[in-house]
């Protein structure tokens, strides 16, 4: 079975209101390619606004959510206050939280388990720092966060993994093809020999960091590269270039 190509865009914490309805309005407007997958993933304050805005196609993120269920956890988002909102899709993993607040590969386990348990789909960022890379310990690293991963999931069909090596991500720097598809070829190896030879085949893997109208055609070209997770330029008019690559 063909996997479908994934295209998803991360604001992180960037947007107002006004300038975050526009982003929704342009894809709504646009022609986008119906055999592409499209996940948008804004500030957690702008979810409910960007559900209703959306065209049903578009799917809709969160960029966090508590591996518990309701309860006195301030500040959290619980899995079923997101289903209750209508938002299927969450990020889980990636390397600003993994770094800045400090979240480890079992506490990203947990949040992984508990979303798809519950009916929520994640998009579960893996990757390397430069020195984890210069070290030539890329593969490693990789397989290591994927091992925290499978220790607390059986089910890998709501997941779909993206590798993005940290420095490239808001750098400019980019991996090259030939980088990213190694590595993405080593992590479907590994979910081969580790988990199932089905899961390697219907597991998407999409590459991150730096992806732009530019580069995407390029990448999206490669045999093991099945989509983006895009930062920065999901914010842009030319995010609809990206979902758009493979046309």
């Amino acid at each position: 079975m063909a996997r479908k190509f994934f295209v998803g865009g991360n604001f992180k914490m960037n947007g107002t209101l006004s300038s975050v309805k526009e982003i929704v309005e342009n894809l709504n407007k646009a022609q986008l390619d119906p055999n592409v997958e499209t996940v948008i993933a804004p500030p957690a304050l702008y979810l409910l606004v960007v559900r209703e805005l959306a065209k049903k196609e578009i799917g809709v993120a969160a960029q966090n959510v508590y591996d518990k269920p309701n309860g006195a956890f301030t500040g959290e988002i619980s899995v079923s206050q997101l289903k209750d909102s209508g938002i299927d899709w969450v990020i889980l993993g990636h390397s600003e939280r993994r770094t800045i607040l400090a979240e480890s590969d079992q506490t990203v386990a947990s949040k992984t388990k508990f979303a798809t348990e519950n009916g929520v789909s994640v998009i579960w960022c893996c990757g390397e720092s430069l020195e984890q890379r210069e070290a030539g310990k890329t593969l490693e690293v990789i397989a290591s966060q994927l091992s925290a991963l499978k220790a607390q999931i059986s089910d890998w069909r709501k997941i779909v993994v993206a590798y993005e090596p940290i420095w490239a991500i808001g750098t400019g720097k980019v991996a090259t093809t030939e980088q990213a598809q190694e590595v993405h070829a080593s992590i479907r190896a590994w979910l081969t020999k580790e988990v199932s030879q089905a899961v390697a085949d219907e597991t998407r893997i999409l590459y991150g960091g730096s992806v732009s109208e530019k580069n995407c055609k390029d990448l999206s070209k490669e045999k093991d590269i099945d989509g983006f997770l895009v930062g920065g330029a999901s914010l842009k008019p030319a995010f609809v270039d990206i979902i758009n690559c493979k046309v």
